[in-house]
């Protein structure tokens, strides 16, 4: 039985668009969020019973999901070249 092997422009417009969320800056945007949340983490800059909740639950639990996210961002970018390159081999070409 033949395997079925389909590449649409859909496909191709769909695999495109990833990639320039991703290269467009998505994670420098995940970088930028972690510089502010230290800068908030710092006593020193802001304290009080908020800033505590921040510091000790809120920041470490969000950065934590914030660094989950940018790994993930930058495993999917280096599989977007073998993806691209699969749909385009496919599709017949660029």
């Amino acid at each position: 039985m033949a395997t079925r092997v389909l590449s649409t422009e859909e496909a191709k417009t769909a695999i495109r668009q990833i990639q320039s969320i991703v290269n467009g800056g998505f994670t420098d945007q995940i970088t930028q969020l972690d510089t502010q949340g230290r800068v908030l983490s710092d006593p020193n800059v802001w304290d009080g019973p908020l800033a505590e909740t921040f510091r000790n639950g809120t920041w470490p639990e969000t950065k934590s999901a914030l660094d989950n996210a940018k790994q993930q961002l930058e495993e999917l970018r280096n599989q977007l070249d073998r993806i691209s390159q699969d749909i385009f081999t496919a599709g017949g070409g660029a």
